[in-house]
């Protein structure tokens, strides 16, 4: 008797295998190759604060100007996490994080080089653009690939990687300012940079495209090859055929405002959790610079190891929020550490005028704090929105974070010239923003995810949100 050919698995039950897969040697790849990409975002985002003392010597920069080139950037976040988000969704997740790298290495580069100012800014705008776009696809693409008991920290250890950036520029930056002309150093900081972004665009070309993503745009076959190629702990996997960019977009037209229609909660709460994190983390960091650095008459040189403190102080606060996800639930870990947070700055408000030193422990244990509340965010809100949503909602959350930070600057600038104290008690006033956003979420019955399945969280209706 002839045996029938099994079917082939439905999409719900390809999705299911997906969720409740066993860990693997395809999981760990592709949190290292997300996070290395993530690594090379915070070395660019961290670099631009080792070197402005240089910059601002080289081109005989004010503070408002300082504030300029820091505004570029977040300015070039904001598009890339709005734009290439909506892009996510339309052409797929794959196409976006190989393009963010070498967007990104390519301006990183080219900056080695600016001959003046306006070169300069237009670049910054360019790698700022490159990195928005790695925001969105990368979260997106981490919740999707990863088994639901897992998801949590999964994209926390990803965006651990951020600690690791930031103290690889620091050094490199103390390094390479303390024994070159500060004319030459930038410059060879910047090139530096650019070469490794697209060297690890070269090796992230191996990750495949997003299974959920595939059968949500009615590709299953593809999908269910690349969900056996993960099943079978697969670390290099074919890329799927490309669908036809035309198609895709008319498909996808009206995405933002079907997702302000069916999940305005959602989206409220994803942008309030961003803009405080971004004015309240980016602040932070334009503090050094802008601040405290003239106010101190530290040279340039010494900047670097005030990041380097900083980041030893990020890595233990990313750690704990990864561990704390998947344990005691997101809203718990990320109103535990942004109302931690506040409250930290509060208190470095209070050593800023014993010196140097206390102000760098003291950045050291905020940053340990405002780390691990942006770390434990990203996946909390980006999780909520559906496949077919979830690029564009955490990109259009982003870009209102990148209003704050764009803003941020300028803020800690203006308050920072009269009061180090009242700059730091604004910036305190940011993070308690998010804790309040977060205690709504849950009053209103806004859904928990830890051990959901993203499908769960799609379906679910808390009430309203």
């Amino acid at each position: 008797m002839t045996r029938r050919p099994s079917a082939p698995p439905s999409d719900s039950h390809l999705l299911h295998t997906l969720s409740e897969l066993s860990w693997n040697r395809f999981h760990t790849t592709a949190v290292l190759l997300f996070g290395l990409g993530w690594a090379l975002d915070a070395f660019e985002v961290t670099l631009i604060g080792n070197v402005l003392g240089a910059l601002r010597q080289h081109f005989g920069l004010g503070s408002n100007a300082m504030s300029v080139i820091l505004a570029a950037w977040f300015v070039g976040l904001m598009i890339g996490a709005a734009g290439f988000g909506a892009l996510s969704d339309r052409l797929g997740r794959r196409r976006v994080f190989l393009a963010s790298l070498v967007l990104y290495g390519v301006a990183t580069l080219a900056t080695a080089f600016a001959p003046n100012l306006a070169a300069l800014l237009v670049l910054r705008l360019l790698g700022g653009i490159g990195v928005g776009a790695e925001y969105s696809a990368i979260n997106a693409a981490i919740a999707e690939l990863v088994p639901s008991r897992s998801r949590g920290r999964a994209a926390a250890i990803v965006l651990n990687f951020w600690p690791l950036g930031s103290f690889i520029a620091a050094l490199l930056a103390w390094l390479v300012l303390s024994s070159l002309p500060p004319d030459l150093g930038w410059r060879v900081v910047f090139g530096l940079g650019g070469v490794v972004a697209l060297s690890a665009a070269w090796f992230r070309r191996h990750l495949p495209e997003s299974p959920r993503w595939l059968i949500d745009a009615d590709r299953a076959e593809d999908a269910r090859a690349i969900v056996a190629g993960i099943e079978a702990g697969l670390t290099t996997l074919p890329p799927a055929s490309a669908v036809p960019v035309v198609h895709r977009i008319r498909r996808e037209a009206g995405q933002f405002g079907r997702l302000v229609r069916q999940y305005p909660g959602r989206l409220l709460l994803g942008a309030a959790l961003d803009f405080a994190e971004a004015a309240g983390y980016y602040g932070l960091f334009a503090f050094l610079p802008i601040v405290v650095l003239p106010v101190l008459h530290l040279p340039a040189d010494r900047l670097p190891l005030f990041y380097l403190a900083g980041s030893v102080g990020a890595a233990v606060g990313g750690l704990a929020a990864a561990s704390l996800l998947d344990r005691i639930g997101r809203s718990w870990t990320v109103g535990g550490f942004y109302l931690a947070t506040a409250l930290g700055l509060v208190l470095f408000a209070l050593v800023t005028g014993l010196g140097a030193g206390p102000i760098m422990l003291g950045f050291a244990l905020v940053n340990l704090l405002a780390t691990g509340s942006w770390i434990a965010a990203y996946p909390t809100f980006s999780e909520l929105f559906p496949t077919a949503l979830r690029a564009t909602g955490i990109g259009a959350s982003v870009a209102v974070g990148r209003v704050g930070a764009a803003l941020s600057p300028f803020l800690v600038g203006y308050v920072g010239a009269r009061s180090m104290p009242a700059a730091l008690i604004m910036l305190a006033a940011f993070w308690a923003l998010g804790a309040v956003a977060i205690l709504i979420w849950r009053l209103r019955g806004g859904i928990e995810a830890r051990g959901l399945a993203l499908e769960q969280l799609s379906a679910a209706s808390a009430r309203g949100v």
